[in-house]
Order: C-alpha cells, then structure tokens, then sequence
C-alpha cells in the first residue's frame, strides 16, 4: 500500500469523496450534524489531502485541516468499498499522525457521529490513543457528535 499526497483532482477521488458526503448526510439526521466537507472546502488552503492505494486502486483517504500553528483536523477519513477491516484506517491515521508533527502540529482533534454507523471509526480512533473532549474550533455541543483529541508532539 502506498499513501501520496493528492490534487483532487483524479475521478476515483472525487467519486469516492462524493460518495462519502453523500453517506454522511444519509447516516447524519439532521444536516446541521454534518460536517463532512466538500470538494471546495478539502482544496483550501490550510488542508492536506491523502490518498492511500493498493496495487494502484484507491483503497483510502484523509486529510488534516489546519487550525492554527499547533492544532489540526482529522478530515474526510475515509475506505474505500471492499477495504474495510484491511488496516486503511489504521494506515492513514497513523500517516496522518506522523505528517502532522513534521508540519509542526502538537495535536490532532477531530469530530465524529454518535450513531451505531460510527462506532467502528470511534473505536479505532480510541485504539490509537485519541481521547473524548469538549468541542474545539467553530463546533458547538451536539448530541449528534463526538469530538476527540491526541497530543501527537
């Protein structure tokens, strides 16, 4: 498996992050809940995009939004079908984790679902050391979200 920084530009990336928004807003009831973002908003910027592939086929991707000097996001994690539960997650965290500290980032926080949907990526983000805290950046409390955080420097 090979992870590489990504344009978004490709048709397999776009189609598997259109294809992620369109879950998040199937699997999220209200649409004030959803906070996956667009095409637009993973080309900013201050985001980084990765895409991770096996034997060439997309298999994965994540980004970091940047917060500010020391803080960022964990954005747009996602698998592609037929490579859930192949260690993808666990690949792309961990890449994101060690391209984050060589940005200078100290912390990587992030905000996930409270639905049965989103147990599996809450509990991979615990496995890997992430802890439950308060809403950071714009995020307010929601019932429909979790937010968690790791200090990675």
């Amino acid at each position: 498996m090979k992870i590489e920084m990504d344009d978004l530009t490709g048709s397999e990336v776009i189609e598997l992050l259109r294809f992620h928004r369109a879950e998040m807003e199937r699997v999220t009831p209200r649409a004030e809940s959803m906070h996956a973002l667009d095409l637009d908003g993973l080309r900013h910027p201050d985001v980084v995009f990765w895409t991770l592939r096996d034997e060439g086929r997309l298999a994965g991707c994540a980004a970091i939004k940047r917060l500010d000097e020391t803080h960022g996001e964990i954005k747009s994690m996602r698998t592609a079908e037929g490579y859930q539960r192949r260690g993808v997650a666990a690949a792309m965290l961990a890449h994101i984790e060690r391209e984050s500290a060589a940005m200078g980032l100290a912390k990587l926080s992030l905000e996930t679902g409270t639905e049965d949907y989103f147990a599996p990526a809450r509990a991979l983000y615990e496995r890997c050391g992430f802890i439950y805290c308060d809403p950071f950046a714009d995020y307010v409390l929601d019932p429909l979200s979790v937010f968690m955080t790791k200090k990675i420097a």
